[in-house]
């Protein structure tokens, strides 16, 4: 039989948050080991389950979702959606711009998909969520990646994007809470951003998947409400606010003016169409599961368990030698930095692999998000302090004779 290769597309493609480090961790649990994935953002794994009421709604509701619904969703759903996104002060809304989807992955996929020519060009931030590099990568895209500055609480470098912009670039985008950093960005940088994107005739995504994850009494600015000039698509779910990865239920909107944009907005049409519609059971917990804003707000408060453990784990790393790092002011990530000299690393997925070997956990190395160095790992402290205590312990003991 004739050998079949892959395809070439995915030849530039890779997602380590699911890569080779997992597939060693899996191995080992194949042997009775038990490992600590902290390389996942998945509440249900730490015990974070979907709010009581949210389950109710869509027990209620699963026996009118046996049936396909519009490609787009349900009416009730992308009522509330509209809603939410007017308190956030976006306006010029239609439920007709709003499409929901199996997770936020799906539609980042259709809307890369519905835009790209071979060779197109989209800026996305480095470190980045490895999601899109790769969605731009199977559309036949360039990703080109522009620095958000650790020096500057992680936000996006304005003049790096503008120096990165081409004759083949289409859209920027920006991840808003960010993963892996946990940067919150403010309205001054969103406005450069905007300024950039008005300028050399520019799409705006918008990932904005953790907007009501946010610590000390910040404010999350959606993008999408500081212009009606420019077509912004924005991009979030329940998957994480409500506890919610496995009901695959995230949205899509398009704001701004759509005028240009037609012929993307029939590809995007088209797209939704193909794959028929979204999970229906799951689009019954949106109205609800947006009226319900205490349930993720108490965590992130201070006392909150989410907040307490990222407290714990940004003073416990600053404390161990050789690593630095920046407090995040969202969702539940950070991005330590490691001295590479003192260590002597220069394969940071080594030093994961290393670790995850000795230790039995697992972490994501920073090159894994498209970052262009080795010097920058990913903790997910959604674990529970007893096992980030652990954590750090073992860290600390690791790298008292670690050398690569």
């Amino acid at each position: 039989m004739k050998k079949i290769h892959r395809s070439r597309k995915l030849e530039n493609v890779k997602y380590a948050i699911r890569g080779r480090t997992m597939e060693e961790a899996c191995k080992l649990e194949s042997k009775g080991i038990n490992i600590l994935k902290l390389n996942i953002g998945n509440p249900a794994e730490f015990g974070l389950k979907v709010p009581k009421k949210i389950r109710k709604s869509m027990k209620k509701n699963i026996k009118k979702a046996g049936g396909y619904s519009s490609s787009k969703g349900i009416e009730n759903a992308r009522i509330e959606i509209k809603k939410y996104y007017e308190e956030k002060n976006v306006i010029g809304l239609d439920i007709d711009d709003i499409y929901l989807g199996n997770g936020v992955s799906e539609l980042i996929l259709v809307s890369m998909q519905a835009l790209l020519n071979e060779g197109d060009e989209i800026l996305i931030p480095m470190p980045d969520y490895p999601l899109w590099t790769a969605a731009v990568n199977l559309a036949g895209g360039k990703a080109v990646h522009y620095i958000c500055d650790e020096k500057n609480e992680w936000y996006p470098n304005i003049e790096d994007m503008e120096n990165k912009i081409t004759n083949r670039s289409k859209a920027i985008v920006i991840i808003n809470p960010n993963n892996p950093t946990g940067s919150l960005y403010p309205k001054e940088i969103l406005e450069q951003i905007i300024d950039l994107a008005k300028r050399y005739n520019l799409l705006i995504f918008s990932d904005e998947i953790y907007d009501r994850l946010i610590y000390d009494n910040l404010e999350h600015i959606s993008i999408a409400s500081l212009s009606e000039d420019i077509p912004i698509i924005t991009f979030s779910g329940l998957s994480k606010s409500h506890m919610a990865a496995g009901f695959r239920i995230g949205w899509m909107l398009i704001s701004g003016n759509k005028e240009h944009i037609k012929d993307y907005i029939q590809g995007l049409n088209l797209l939704s169409s193909m794959r028929l519609c979204s999970n229906v059971p799951a689009q019954h917990i949106v109205e609800k599961a947006l009226k319900d804003t205490k349930s993720t707000k108490k965590l992130f408060r201070k006392g909150g368990r989410l907040y307490k453990q990222r407290e714990y784990i940004y003073n416990e790393l600053n404390n161990i030698p050789g690593i630095t790092s920046i407090k995040p002011k969202a969702a539940f990530y950070i991005f330590p930095k490691i001295d590479t000299k003192k260590y002597n690393i220069t394969d940071d997925e080594k030093f994961i692999l290393d670790f995850l070997k000795e230790k039995h956990i697992l972490f994501t190395h920073g090159s894994g998000f498209n970052y262009n160095n080795v010097d920058h790992f990913r903790i997910t402290y959604l674990a529970d302090k007893k096992q980030l205590k652990h954590t750090i312990k073992q860290l600390k003991d690791f790298l008292k004779t670690y050398k690569q």
